[in-house]
């Protein structure tokens, strides 16, 4: 089972106005990937000239992944995606740093400025049932969502009319996800790319959903097929339940966008 993926540099981001898909490299516990300007051995490729051949190497270790500054005079940056500006830094010739997120973006020092590329943890761990002494091994849980983040929120928001109403088959766009979700304090600047962005993260990194033939369409096709199938799973499964409503702003506290104005 794969721990970590990584999101190369320049390819079209997920949720973007590019098509196609990110390019990515997929880790499993132990694997090892190095990052810099190139060279023998390198496959995350940082085209800067202020960036070293080997600048550094990510591990893949459990439900999270290590990072290796190679560098002698130079820190880099992890920043957490998911929280209010939260990071931490990795000094020069610091091996092996725990990185506990699982959105990050890691930052080098470049001539253009800095130079980035994204990793992603979608296998972290969450306590559900008690364990056992002596139980054996700890069983995966298969959908591991963590219910403090983002894209936790999109999927509950998707999900809310069918859960305040099983008859109702309507599911809201993109649009009025964004719309409904902007009165909370953590979604003030959430936009449209955003949604989408987290939205193609569960469907393909935490639910790991097989579209098929449904993807091949138009992209607005694309984006209407996974909404269905995440709520149809979501739901199915119990991922996210009535209680989760509470994780919403109140129902009156921002206007629905119009719902021709929104995604197919």
């Amino acid at each position: 089972m794969e721990t970590i993926i990584v999101q190369l540099p320049g390819t079209a981001q997920w949720g973007g106005d590019e098509t196609g898909s990110p390019e990515l490299i997929h880790l499993g516990p132990g694997d090892i990937a190095d990052f810099g300007r190139g060279g023998a051995g390198v496959r995350i490729v940082l085209a800067d000239p202020g960036i070293s051949r080997r600048a550094g190497q990510l591990e893949a270790a459990g439900d999270y992944w290590r990072l290796s500054n190679f560098s002698r005079s130079v820190s880099y940056v992890v920043e957490n995606l998911e929280g209010a500006g939260e990071y931490l830094t990795v000094a020069p010739g610091r091996l092996g740093a725990p990185v506990p997120f699982e959105f990050s973006r890691v930052v080098l020092p470049a001539l253009s400025g800095t130079a980035t590329f994204k990793v992603f943890a979608p296998q972290h761990a969450y306590l559900g049932e008690q364990s056992v002494p002596g139980g054996g091994e700890q069983t995966v849980h298969p959908f591991a969502l963590d219910p403090t983040s983002k894209y936790f929120l999109v999927l509950v928001a998707l999900c809310e009319p069918r859960l305040r109403d099983p008859s109702d088959s309507t599911l809201p766009g993109v649009g009025q996800i964004v719309e409904r979700l902007r009165p909370l304090e953590s979604c003030r600047d959430l936009t449209r790319s955003a949604v989408n962005y987290h939205i193609d993260y569960l469907a393909f990194a935490k639910l790991r959903l097989d579209l098929g033939e449904e993807a091949a369409g138009a992209d607005g096709g694309r984006t209407g097929a996974k909404r269905t199938r995440l709520a149809s799973v979501a739901l199915r499964f119990g991922l996210v339940r009535e209680e989760h409503l509470g994780l919403l702003p109140p129902r009156g506290a921002a206007r629905l966008a119009d719902p021709q104005e929104a995604d197919a």
